[in-house]
């Protein structure tokens, strides 16, 4: 397993998200898709947050990624989606004639926990580490 090491952590935190354009415009292609994924890098480089995997699809944008658990998943969500959209219409004047409100994404966000441990597993661990009690859900070792 890769974890990741903080000062006084080991951990392996990855999330799934999906975020899409305002009125789903189909904006993200060519130079401004280049740009997304240059912004995003860069601001999720900025935070130690590791991009696993990544897609720019034309009305949204998926990425896994692997965050220090320092920061949450809203945080990171604020930040990117903060960033990428004052970059873009600095860059790119045009979209501001199409985004009046100064809101390039869509208010919301999708996320999922991503990891190799399911809730069986954990169950299964649990329940050979400790002695069986019945109505017991949080025990003390």
């Amino acid at each position: 397993m890769d974890y990741r090491t903080g000062s006084h952590t080991k951990y392996k935190l990855e999330y799934h998200f999906v975020w899409v354009t305002k009125y789903r415009y189909r904006v993200l292609e060519g130079e401004v898709a280049v740009r997304i994924r240059e912004l995003v890098r860069q601001t999720c480089g900025m935070f130690e947050i590791e991009i696993v995997r990544g897609v720019v699809s034309k009305d949204h944008v998926h990425i896994l990624v692997s965050a220090p658990p320092t920061i949450s998943p809203s945080e990171i969500m604020r930040r990117i989606k903060g960033r990428t959209s004052a970059k873009i219409f600095e860059e790119y004047p045009h979209l501001k004639k199409r985004y009046w409100g100064r809101h390039f994404w869509a208010r919301g966000y999708f996320c999922v926990t991503a990891g190799e441990l399911t809730k069986q597993m954990i169950e299964e661990y649990l329940s050979h580490h400790f002695e069986a009690k019945p109505n017991a859900d949080f025990e003390i070792e």
